[in-house]
């Protein structure tokens, strides 16, 4: 799969193509808008990276840090878009 996107908003705008794990967590993050996504709510094998790398683009993603319980009780990340995104093409 590869997206373009567009980052940012007015002068600052710019254009990103992104292919395969990375362009489907952006697509993610986009799609979840404020309430944003959890490794919980949206399985995929290492979030941190994803958001590590879309980060090193220069979008911001704020990082919300949750307590769960249950039999595993902890704490996980919910990530959240801080810049605006949109989609130019590439998704199906």
């Amino acid at each position: 799969m590869k997206v373009t996107f567009t980052i940012g908003s007015g002068p600052d705008t710019t254009t990103l193509d992104l292919v395969g794990r990375d362009a489907w967590a952006l697509m993610q993050l986009l799609l979840a808008g404020e309430r944003g996504c959890t490794p919980i709510d949206n399985p995929a094998p290492r979030w941190s990276a994803y958001v590590f790398k879309l980060r090193r683009h220069g979008i911001a993603i704020e990082t919300v840090n949750e307590r769960h319980g249950g039999a595993f009780a902890g704490n996980h990340a919910r990530y959240v878009l801080r810049t605006p995104v949109r989609v130019l093409e590439g998704v199906e």
